[in-house]
């Protein structure tokens, strides 16, 4: 398994110019499952971290270009990490908006961590998923038709979330509490320089 570490996903911000605003968001999305994932292995839950981190900066890795062009960033960015050699990473990335599998009786693997990840972060901050989710519907919320599915999401969202937190010992409320501190300008600057080291 090819897995890109986490200087060759900083070269693909820049090759993407990704903007500041959408590094910051991923940056956090990478914190938060990291941190899940490093909770998840002392209840002897095993994951691939390397996979999880890469997955989790790479997650909205289309996402600019999606904007003007109309496609389905969650596609694209599965479409282009395969493309450059890193299928698993791909895979990751195109469940993080919408898993292949809500089963409440499969074993939990690195997509389903960065997609709950993703919907704890709003913008580059670290919010309830009832926030996210609130965010989520207003802004996307565009059709009659999108916003069920929206609400469907939502739901199999809060059983994903309930699952997770049954095998850790605390709140999903207290999620921000088990946070390392972090200077995000400074690893974004680093990242700028060619010179990230934090995460």
């Amino acid at each position: 398994m090819q897995i890109p570490n986490k200087e060759k996903c900083y070269d693909l911000f820049r090759d993407m110019d990704m903007p500041d605003h959408i590094i910051c968001h991923s940056l956090q999305v990478c914190r938060v499952a990291l941190m899940l994932v490093d909770k998840l292995s002392m209840q002897k839950c095993l994951f691939n971290r390397q996979l999880v981190r890469a997955g989790a900066l790479l997650h909205d890795i289309t996402k600019p270009r999606s904007i003007a062009t109309g496609e389905r960033h969650t596609d694209s960015g599965h479409e282009l990490l395969v493309n450059i050699g890193y299928p698993e990473v791909g895979d990751v990335v195109r469940q993080h908006v919408k898993l292949d599998n809500y089963s409440d009786n499969g074993a939990l693997a690195e997509a389903n961590i960065v997609n709950y990840a993703d919907k704890r972060v709003l913008h580059d901050r670290i919010v309830s998923l009832n926030e996210r989710m609130e965010y989520i519907l207003e802004r996307y919320g565009t059709t009659v038709e999108y916003r069920k599915r929206l609400q469907w999401l939502w739901e199999v969202s809060i059983e994903q979330e309930k699952k997770i937190f049954s095998l850790l010992p605390f709140a999903p409320s207290r999620l921000q509490d088990h946070m390392d501190s972090f200077d995000m300008r400074r690893e974004l600057k680093q990242i700028q320089t060619h010179d990230a080291h934090q995460i």
